[in-house]
């Protein structure tokens, strides 16, 4: 594609390690990584921090976030020290909230808002607090007293729904994709992240995650916490099913999980302007909702409305990211994509997720549409490749594509 001087280019990124379900980072809160996140651009980039006209987060658990630091955007710009007049916002849109971070960051760039943004995403889902429903305080005889305490995680916060993880079960077997194929995805997902590990892939990409141990020396987190290599079929095949869904289990989908992410975004006149080189070009952001059945088959459509908006098709595609919220995303919107092609099926599984998923590395909602884009985008590069496309589901059926262009 030819390049313009308003093309939304990407100059630098990075991302926290993940940490999982009761690990080293279970106390650290999420505006927390987010200030992380955005001293580690700034330093990577080289730029000073009054050059950033705005800072866009996702965030998804917002029990949490309230809990610890509401508008967490802006409480993280103050306390990292950009400008008071740096601009800030905040989205929540399940696990599509970062990919929704930069599809608000390229809307501003074409209304001439900003020029220079940094996009962050970032979740501290092990942090989230359990709860007393106010409605007790009314509804029980006494009115004053102890109470029962309550998850929010049970319903994944989607009271009056199905469950997504029952959901995603049950269209992955309407669509012939077994729980053994998912065991099998699952699997992989892993010997993909520990090949990628082994030979140093991660370590441009993710930082540690420094945590405060009073008046001991920190604690340093070095690397995701959630792979667990050596996971084999034998394994995975004995673990029961969760949340009465036919096919889903611990073990072929992500964890609860820790970790932030983030980029920035610039235009291409802009990076010009700045002495900064740009990596790729993020074409444009897709967005879709479905019936909330079909979680599971969201990242198809959102890369066929994607690839369409930016006039390129399939055939283009040299590397796709689906972001494993279940082992059964990527295999399904996979299978969808090949219409009924079965050598196009395993084509399409064969460019996909190809160093590994968030079964494997983790799934902190809000930072996961970054970190795809970004693995995307870096394997890309070191291959000499063009386009890809990084797809992610989000609770109740909403997804979004983002479709890059490498420099």
């Amino acid at each position: 594609m030819a390049k313009n001087a308003n093309d939304a280019v990407l100059v630098t990124y990075a991302r926290t390690v993940f940490d999982k379900f009761g690990g080293p980072a279970r106390s650290v809160p999420t505006c927390d990584l987010i200030q992380m996140t955005l001293e580690k651009l700034i330093e990577k980039s080289g730029l000073k921090k009054e050059q950033i006209d705005e800072v866009n987060n996702g965030s998804a658990v917002l029990m949490e976030v309230g809990m610890n630091s509401d508008i967490p955007a802006r409480q993280a710009i103050l306390r990292a020290g950009f400008p008071d007049t740096t601009l800030s916002f905040h989205i929540d849109r399940a696990c599509c909230s970062s990919t929704s971070a930069i599809q608000h960051t390229l809307r501003n760039f074409k209304l001439g808002e900003s020029e220079v943004a940094i996009v962050s995403g970032a979740d501290a889902m092990q942090n989230l607090p359990l709860y007393i429903h106010p409605r007790y305080r009314f509804e029980d005889a006494a009115k004053v007293g102890n109470r029962y305490l309550q998850d929010p995680m049970i319903g994944a916060g989607y009271p009056g729904f199905g469950k997504v993880a029952y959901d995603a079960g049950v269209v992955a077997l309407e669509f012939g994709v077994t729980r053994e194929m998912q065991d099998e995805w699952a699997v992989g997902s892993h010997a993909k992240w520990g090949a990628a590990f082994d030979r140093g892939y991660f370590d441009d990409e993710y930082f540690p995650i420094v945590v405060p141990q009073g008046k001991k020396p920190p604690l340093v987190v070095e690397k995701d916490q959630q792979p667990r290599p050596g996971t084999n079929m034998e394994a995975l095949s004995k673990l029961p099913t969760v949340y009465d869904s036919p096919t889903v289990t611990a073990g072929n989908a992500p964890g609860i999980n820790t970790g932030a992410a983030g980029m920035i975004l610039t235009t291409r006149a802009k990076a010009e302007a700045l002495g900064l080189k740009p990596i790729a070009k993020i074409i444009c952001v897709a967005s879709i909702a479905e019936d909330e059945k079909y979680i599971a088959t969201v990242p198809a459509g959102a890369i066929k409305k994607g690839l369409a908006m930016a006039d390129l098709t399939l055939n283009d595609v040299e590397l796709i990211e689906i972001n494993e919220a279940f082992a059964a995303m990527p295999l399904v919107s996979t299978k969808v994509l090949s219409e009924g092609d079965d050598g196009k099926w395993k084509h399409l599984k064969e460019i996909t997720n190809v160093n590994g998923g968030a079964v494997a590395i983790g799934h902190p909602i809000g930072a996961s549409g970054i970190r795809i884009t970004t693995t995307l985008i870096r394997e890309l590069k070191a291959r000499g490749g063009r386009y890809g496309v990084a797809a992610i589901c989000g609770g109740l059926a909403q997804g979004d594509a983002v479709v890059v262009e490498i420099e």
